[in-house]
């Protein structure tokens, strides 16, 4: 809930010390009680452009991300600032200000690329500020949008003979505003005024042309136009003077300059109301735990020497969330079975019904809570957990019933066994008084209620254990003839055969229920697994036909331009990802 959030102000996530990158685990421990999904906006440019005041607008605040007001810049690494998000209710902005590109302190470009690419693999709409017009300088200022490819893996591994291309980025890249501060031109092409955007587009048109210098001029276009499909341009007109530049955090709008004001109003509206939540692949929304263990995926690869990969960063928290969810699955199971369950059960097959309605439930709550379960290795620990879970209480039931009956028979028998001891029945016509009452007994043993599986099984064993007993009364009855003893004999062992043969059958159908249960269950989980990868199949089919149309629609721009090469070039990556679409079209579920 918005209520968890307690930031007064920003902190750093991720430390720059001597060059080395390290995430802050305080700062980590902010995200983990974040339940919410988040949207998360980063900006990142030249240091002293900026940067911080827009953020501190976003933030709602005059004051929070340090501004500065020398050439030295102040942001060192990604600092972080959370707050409730003032357009979607249930959700949590994320700002994350970047320290200041090409700062002559750090003499360092590698380090401004890898805060460049955490930036991007971190944010759902990423803010690029830079001083002025969008011109050759500029452009080369953004050299690190060039270096993304290496910089940042899709794929852990490639497809063989496959490279990756732009189509890999775009599923996961976030939205591009580029907001142009202290902007002196006037919006016009050809004698017409022009939005924003437009000149965007026009300062991204490339050039004809197969020199180094018009490959160089059009490297970062193309890098822009390909990985960011969605773009953004903002303008501002210098806020005040230059020398008062130093105090604007404590100016009040009115005395700015009211361009600027409105400006700053727009770009604030435009992030609030078009910024989306953080989604990564398979349409997984991103909440504060989930980007925590972004950040640490993230900054670990790149600590280790190794490129941050959107692929690797997935699975790692897939296997965080899985372990989660199966345990989650358990302890609602769990829960289920304690409210339900009333040990022991009158049959086997009433406590595999309800095991079998709470096994459904609790693949559920996994299937709601998992995702990238790659080969349904979670799933299947769960099931192994739920088998162990139903065996578990299928032996408390089990005992619970041969407790209850033992209980019983003492109680029911008990008086009869006294009186053998006192001689009641060791008188002529004994045997058949103590064969009467011995059958009273077992009538009243059998009219109890909830005596559970064991019932027969505990009484046999039982009347076996004083068979000794029953033949010392047959035996001292002289009222009894040597062929009536024999004939009583055989029918104290024909009814005893009998019963064992009742109490393998017994045995005999609960194997066949547990059997059937283990086969039922077997099928919910192929059910339930097959409409979940019918889910993920429908998921990455439309993230791959929006990914589809953003390419044709680049083709187009190409085409238009007369970038003949380009166009062919987009219309393999075209050709390749349609493939892939029908192949998953046509694929079934085996």
């Amino acid at each position: 809930m918005a209520s968890e959030i307690h930031m007064t102000g920003p902190m750093c996530l991720i430390e720059n010390t001597n060059g080395r990158l390290m995430a802050n685990p305080e700062a980590l421990k902010i995200l983990s009680a974040i339940t919410q999904p988040v949207v998360v906006v980063a900006i990142v440019g030249l240091y002293r452009t900026g940067k911080s005041y827009l953020m501190n607008k976003l933030a709602g605040k005059k004051k929070g991300f340090s501004l500065g007001s020398t050439v030295q810049s102040h942001t060192k690494g990604i600092w972080m600032w959370c707050v409730p998000h003032p357009k979607k209710p249930g959700h949590v902005l994320v700002l994350l200000d970047t320290e200041g590109l090409g700062d002559v302190e750090k003499g360092d470009n590698q380090n401004d690329s890898w805060i460049f690419a955490l930036a991007i693999l971190l944010s759902s709409t990423f803010v690029y500020n830079s001083m002025g017009t969008i011109n050759q300088q500029a452009m080369d200022q953004l050299h690190y949008v060039t270096e993304l490819t290496h910089r940042i893996r899709s794929k852990s591994s490639p497809d063989e003979n496959e490279n990756e291309d732009s189509a890999d980025f775009v599923s996961f890249f976030p939205d591009f505003v580029w907001t142009l501060r202290d902007f002196s031109l006037d919006l016009e092409a050809d004698g017409q005024p022009i939005t924003a955007d437009e000149y965007l587009t026009y300062s991204l048109k490339l050039k004809q042309g197969t020199s180094e210098k018009d490959k160089n001029f059009n490297l970062p276009r193309l890098c822009i136009r390909k990985f960011f499909p969605k773009k953004k341009c903002f303008v501002f007109d210098r806020p005040v003077h230059r020398k008062k530049l130093a105090q604007l955090e404590k100016l009040h709008d009115e005395e700015l300059d009211p361009e600027f004001v409105q400006q700053v109003a727009d770009f604030c509206s435009y992030i609030f109301s078009n910024s989306k939540t953080k989604t990564l692949s398979g349409g997984i929304k991103v909440n504060g735990p989930r980007l925590e263990s972004l950040v640490l995926t993230y900054v670990n690869a790149i600590s280790s020497g190794d490129l941050p990969c959107m692929e690797n960063a997935v699975l790692a928290l897939a296997q965080i969330e899985n372990s989660a969810a199966v345990q989650k699955a358990v302890a609602h199971y769990e829960q289920q079975m304690g409210q339900k369950v009333q040990l022991p059960t009158e049959t086997l097959q009433e406590l595999l019904d309800m095991h079998r309605v709470s096994e459904r439930e609790a693949t559920e709550v996994f299937m709601k809570n998992s995702f990238k379960d790659v080969d349904h290795l979670f799933q299947k620990k769960l099931a192994v957990q739920l088998v162990k879970k139903r065996d578990d209480f299928c032996k408390q039931n089990q005992e619970a019933s041969s407790g209850r009956c033992s209980a019983l028979l003492q109680d029911i028998f008990s008086p009869l066994e006294e009186e053998v001891k006192m001689g009641i029945y060791s008188k002529p016509g004994g045997y058949r008084l103590f064969i009467q009452k011995l059958q009273d007994l077992k009538k009243k043993y059998h009219e109890e209620p909830r005596k559970g599986i064991q019932a027969e099984e505990i009484l046999q064993t039982y009347l076996k254990s004083k068979e000794s007993m029953t033949d010392a009364i047959l035996q001292t009855d002289q009222t009894l003839t040597e062929k009536e003893k024999e004939i009583e004999v055989e029918r104290v062992k024909a009814e005893s055969a009998q019963a064992s043969t009742k109490m393998l059958q017994e045995i005999q159908r609960k194997n066949e229920q547990m059997m059937e249960q283990k086969e039922r269950s077997y099928q919910e989980h192929l059910k339930q697994l097959t409409e979940k990868m019918e889910r993920d199949r429908a998921q990455l089919l439309k993230e791959q036909e929006r990914t589809l149309a953003l390419k044709l629609q680049e083709q187009e721009r190409l085409l238009k331009e007369g970038f003949q090469t380009e166009s062919r070039k987009m219309q393999n990556e075209i050709q390749d990802l349609q493939k892939k679409m029908r192949q998953r079209r046509t694929c079934t579920i085996s």
